[in-house]
């Protein structure tokens, strides 16, 4: 379950007024809104010295290191998803389509996992694809006995920008050539957007139809608020405040709308 972006901002709005700290206008809340989103996406990816630290000081417990992980995975399972790359012609390579073509939405690649080429034949073969650098493909390609084979092939990216409607994320240059591509990929959040339309006096009356909710897990919420608030100058310490004001604000839009 996503967060209610009107939620979030009508809880900050309501905590602000009661701090006495002023208003931020829809524009200022939803660029802080992804200002925030993104900070704690960023925080779901451990640098390599957080977990060597991790690792020296828990070296008796692997219990807790393996639950930082199990929880970061399934806060990531929404962003993560198997998608098909494909081909304009026949010897070019394969890329993730930008809006516009059949069934696809235009999303913005943060990252891609195992590469699937399959190749038809009297007898499918699926085969995870090896990445390595471009120096290396064109060295094994070369070579009679590292040449790649439909059991292990290999594969180096390239920039999107050679390919017209390729999307952000790279392109993927596989050899042997195969007959299809799957790739797990992760995807960055959509971006979080409040509208509104005009109301009396003009004020801001909230447009759900056209609104896009955050991303992250419903479980994130009241780190969104802190957060948001912390930037506007507001420090909340007991995250039942924030609790306690959304729950507010979601039991008076349900009985607003009966």
């Amino acid at each position: 379950m996503a967060v209610n972006i009107n939620t979030v901002y009508q809880t900050v709005l309501f905590i602000l007024n009661k701090e006495q700290r002023g208003y931020i206008t829809p524009a200022e809340f939803n660029s802080l809104a992804t200002q925030v989103q993104g900070e704690i996406f960023q925080s779901y990816f451990p640098d390599g010295n957080q977990v060597n630290r991790f690792n020296q000081n828990n070296s008796q417990n692997d219990t807790e290191f393996f639950n930082i992980f199990k929880n970061i995975s399934y806060k990531l399972a929404p962003f993560i998803e198997e998608v098909a790359y494909i081909q304009s012609v026949t010897g070019q390579p394969f890329y993730y389509p930008a809006n516009g073509a059949a069934g696809v939405i235009n999303r913005t690649i943060y990252n891609i996992g195992d590469v699937i080429s399959t190749y038809t034949g009297n007898s499918n073969i699926d085969s995870i694809t090896q990445l390595v650098s471009k120096n290396d493909y064109n060295k094994i390609t070369r070579s009679k006995l590292t040449k790649p084979t439909k059991q292990q092939p290999i594969f180096y990216t390239s920039p999107s920008s050679l390919i017209t409607n390729a999307t952000t994320g790279a392109l993927l240059n596989i050899n042997p050539e195969p007959n299809t591509v799957l790739v797990n990929v992760l995807f960055e959040p959509s971006t979080p957007f409040w509208r509104f339309i005009s109301g009396p006096s003009n004020s801001y009356v909230y447009n759900s139809s056209s609104s896009v909710n955050f991303d992250l897990d419903i479980s994130e919420q009241s780190d969104i608020i802190m957060r948001i608030l912390k930037y506007c100058g507001v420090i909340i310490n007991n995250p039942t405040i924030i609790q306690a004001a959304a729950q507010d604000i979601q039991e008076t839009s349900i009985n607003e709308k009966s």
